[in-house]
């Protein structure tokens, strides 16, 4: 069992911090950003996350808590208003710099230079994704029978897809704020490591104190909505290229609902 912990601990940093990365690397190759492409981008890491919030992390959680005895509302309800009021206290503290037009920086004043505030927005994002993952094989290693390993790796496949693009949508900007190409690269290397230290971190929490397995897989899915909500929907519907947004979120969530289905 070792083994395969270490074996799928390594898999999930190879997927976590390999996708982001792959997806900053645009910024060697694009010039320029194609606003209706990134709405387009933005809508389809919404859809992948919605999908993966119900069907990867609420689901369980509520077989979870019926094989544990409790109520099977009561832990998913707890846990994701948890999740939601984690991310709007990050939201408040954190210095950052919301994506797209006209936005003011929000959380405590900093005089940061705007690459550096949308950098930490950007960390806000991979923060409740990597949670999401590492609790999802963390309940696999303690050994929960309504926990399925395919389940979890379908999550992995689906956070990592979305990764790629978002990734890409995210960093690009910081181009056009001034950061030179290799730093962007730099910023896309830190937001990998943002959310492998989060995975590992959901996992180990998970797995020495497996009474909060029902509560902490929808308090990943309640990070995951705030961030949905707060960001990538409104970003993917600025301007004109709302039908690029909604297409994308649409297909984002059809793709990681085949995956949860099909392999979870």
């Amino acid at each position: 069992m070792n083994e395969k912990i270490v074996f799928y601990a390594l898999l999930v940093i190879l997927s976590t911090w390999g996708a982001t990365v792959l997806g900053a690397a645009a910024v060697f190759f694009v010039k320029e950003i194609n606003r209706r492409l990134m709405s387009g981008m933005f809508g389809f890491a919404s859809g992948v996350m919605l999908a993966a919030s119900f069907w990867s992390l609420l689901l369980p959680s509520i077989a979870m808590s019926t094989e544990l005895g409790w109520p099977p509302w009561f832990p998913p309800l707890c846990g994701f208003f948890a999740g939601g009021i984690f991310l709007w206290c990050i939201d408040k503290i954190l210095p950052h710099l919301h994506l797209g037009e006209h936005h003011t920086p929000e959380g405590f004043p900093a005089n940061w230079r705007r690459s550096l505030l949308l950098l930490f927005a950007l960390t806000i994002h991979k923060i409740p994704e990597g949670l999401a993952i590492g609790i999802a094989f963390g309940a696999v290693f303690a050994g929960m029978e309504s926990a399925s390993l395919m389940g979890a790796v379908s999550l992995m496949i689906g956070l990592s897809i979305q990764s790629i693009p978002e990734s890409a949508a995210v960093v690009l900007p910081l181009r056009t704020g001034g950061l030179s190409r290799f730093r962007c690269f730099l910023c896309g290397q830190f937001l990998g490591a943002v959310g492998t230290i989060a995975a590992g971190i959901g996992a180990l929490t998970v797995t020495l104190v497996q009474v909060i397995l029902p509560f902490a897989l929808p308090f990943a899915a309640g990070a995951m909505f705030y961030v949905i909500i707060e960001e990538l929907i409104p970003t993917s519907h600025q301007s004109e290229n709302s039908d690029a947004g909604t297409i994308g979120a649409i297909i984002g969530f059809a793709i990681m609902m085949t995956l949860d289905i099909a392999l979870g």
